[in-house]
């Protein structure tokens, strides 16, 4: 079984005092990359997160980019061509995705591209709003 990881799922596994880390922390540490992998564009929202955290749990870059190591040694990262960006988004539209949603929908394709048949989130409420192929795989970590 394949799983992909969210990015509200990744930022919970290096922030020991997040109300998610433990379930987080306990499936990333589960996956390999056999069984897990990522988008590429949440190594990138998950550096953007952690460096503008609020006082003192504001991270370097320094110390987010051995996060982003962790998280490339130990899940596959899956990335979209242009191609795959221009028809999520021509779908999104005809669906009447709008606005932040949109990101939803790319991370979303990115599960299909890796063939993951769990998306781990733990917004469910976004993911939910995808549709039924996407709803009959989200779950949060357990």
């Amino acid at each position: 079984m394949k799983w992909f990881f969210d990015t509200s799922v990744l930022i919970p596994v290096f922030m020991e005092d997040h109300e998610h880390h433990e379930a987080s922390l306990a499936s990333f540490m589960a996956a390999d990359k056999k069984r897990g992998c990522c988008a590429a564009h949440s190594l990138a929202e998950l550096y953007s997160a952690l460096t503008r955290l609020p006082g003192k749990h504001r991270l370097s870059g320094e110390q987010v980019l051995l996060f982003l190591e962790a998280i490339e040694e130990r899940l596959a990262v899956i990335a979209l061509d242009s191609r795959e960006y221009f028809s999520t988004i021509r779908e999104a539209a005809a669906a009447g995705i709008v606005g932040g949603m949109l990101y939803d929908a790319l991370l979303a394709r990115c599960a299909r591209k890796g063939a993951a048949e769990i998306i781990y989130t733990w917004n469910l409420q976004h993911f939910r709003r995808l549709g039924p192929e996407v709803a009959s795989r989200i779950k949060t970590p357990h």
